[in-house]
């Protein structure tokens, strides 16, 4: 029984000893290097006495920082990552609301760490992971996993909350295990398997590529950020690595396409393309299909709240100008509903779009410290009436296709009133980006002054966008205001960075 995340990694040890596991930019680590880190580090975390509580590690991103998580983990703790790259005032909130007694550094952390006014105890990661005077106590170890049970706490990753207080989701043991379970039989990994890892450490994307690599003995490289800024060299990294499954948000993809990078070098020994966390533009996917005829692709759909992707749909067949690629049906073990205004079900049958809400073992444990925002989105199913159930409700809108696969339509907060009409800000994005020349398109909505704003970049003027969406859109969801841009604005994440779009109206 898979209680606990690590308990398998011994076999996993033993079986692919001096494999490199993790690699980064500066450093390398085995499994069996990173495997005596783990241990000393929860060794250290044990004498301290610190046991089942948030613990904070503030690095930089590298294969020692994935080493801190999982000796965190070792010692029945759960993980905080937090990165100097956030604003300060997001990394006070999220220290004031964990209360760790200890935060992990490295040596180019170590001085803004002390700045930060953290009122634990701060260590070196080298002072830990290393050092002989920190030897090992299997034996107090072993003890954690005697005493482990699946829905303990594993980590707590911050999201950001619509007060501007960041959200901390709490998984655990148990919807980790059961998300990789489901997502290694989807996408196929192995210990063959060399994955590209692209998202921050700090996010739960990550997961898709550090839990299989324990798992199956496969190999993570973490693809330097920079190279996300020039596609030929990022594709010519993932050559020279021979890089064969990415997991990546799609405009990280749309980066290499958008600018002609296949009439140069393609990605030859990429198989398993998976992507999600906003739509693909056809025209980009199309290139990606194209240059790539014998990869297999996925959608990949989910939130934070429901432990990383819990629906998945493999590409199958090719797509029509202006449709969407679904994201199909729900991981095995995960039930998606439909629920509209009045929590009546929405059928495959009727149509009909509803809020996305998921159900089953994928769900987390909800926000720390903030009970009443856990219990708005973590709410009891009206669909059960014999017992308390709950589903965590995403604030998507979804609907069934013709074919019974579930399509994505917007979120809740991304529909808009306009001139009597309820419009779809996506809509208007899709038919953007299949206008040719453009790269990008993001849509938000000017509240005071009643005007939908487009923005884009590409090689079409301001004026001509307007002229060139009226053949594709009704009037009245033609945007008022078209504003060129070199490139859409991204979040830490990779999504379109909407805040910083409004605050260029």
């Amino acid at each position: 029984m898979h209680n606990h995340v690590l308990k398998d990694l011994k076999n996993t040890v033993a079986k692919f000893l001096d494999k490199p596991a993790f690699c980064g930019e500066k450093s390398v680590l085995t499994f069996k290097q990173l495997d005596e880190s783990i241990d000393r580090i929860g060794t250290y975390i044990l004498r301290q006495g610190i046991k089942k509580s948030p613990i904070v590690v503030y690095m930089e991103k590298s294969p020692e920082e994935v080493a801190a998580f999982f000796g965190i983990i070792r010692a029945g703790s759960y993980y905080v990552p937090i990165d100097a790259e956030m604003p300060s005032v997001r990394i006070h909130l999220i220290l004031e609301n964990v209360k760790a007694p200890l935060l992990i550094c490295d040596d180019a952390t170590a001085a803004s760490a002390e700045e930060l006014g953290f009122d634990g105890k701060i260590v070196k990661y080298s002072e830990i992971s290393r050092s002989e005077e920190n030897g090992i106590d299997a034996s107090a170890l072993d003890e954690v996993y005697k005493h482990s049970i699946d829905t303990d706490p594993l980590y707590i990753v911050f999201t950001s909350g619509s007060t501007g207080v960041p959200k901390g989701v709490v998984g655990c043991h148990r919807a980790v295990n059961d998300y990789i379970d489901q997502l290694s039989e989807v996408l196929g990994f192995s210990e063959k398997t060399v994955f590209g890892n692209q998202t921050p450490l700090y996010l739960d994307a990550c997961f898709k590529e550090l839990y299989p690599t324990l798992r199956y003995g496969a190999t993570t490289y973490f693809v330097p950020k920079t190279l996300f800024m020039q596609p030929l060299k990022l594709v010519q990294y993932l050559n020279e690595h021979e890089i064969n499954t990415v997991c990546w948000v799609v405009s990280a993809l749309t980066i290499i396409s958008a600018f002609g990078t296949f009439k140069t070098e393609i990605p030859k020994y990429l198989k398993t393309i998976a992507f999600g966390s906003e739509v693909f533009p056809l025209k980009q996917f199309r290139m990606w299909r194209a240059a790539l005829p014998e990869a297999t692709f996925t959608n990949l759909y989910g939130p934070t709240e429901g432990t990383g992707m819990c629906c998945y749909y493999r590409v199958d067949r090719d797509f029509e100008d202006g449709e969407a690629i679904p994201i199909g049906r729900p991981f095995d073990n995960t039930d998606i509903i439909l629920l509209d205004d009045d929590n009546n079900e929405v059928t495959m049958e009727s149509g009909e779009q509803g809020e996305i809400c998921i159900r089953g073992t994928s769900l987390t444990l909800g926000y720390m410290n903030n009970p009443e925002k856990t219990a708005e989105a973590f709410t009891l199913n009206p669909l059960q009436k014999g017992w308390p159930e709950l589903i965590y409700r995403t604030g998507d809108i979804g609907r069934y296709n013709e074919r019974g696969e579930l399509m994505f339509v917007s979120r809740k907060d991304f529909q808009i009133k306009h001139m009597g009409h309820r419009i779809e800000l996506g809509e208007i994005e899709v038919n953007a980006q299949m206008i040719e020349g453009i790269t990008g398109a993001a849509c938000v909505y000017d509240k005071a002054k009643g005007k939908i704003v487009l923005f884009y970049s590409g090689d079409k003027e301001e004026a001509d966008m307007k002229v060139l969406l009226k053949d594709s859109l009704p009037r009245y969801m033609v945007p008022n205001v078209t504003k060129k841009l070199d490139r859409i604005p991204l979040t830490s994440n990779g999504k379109t960075d909407r805040v910083a779009l409004n605050g260029m109206i």
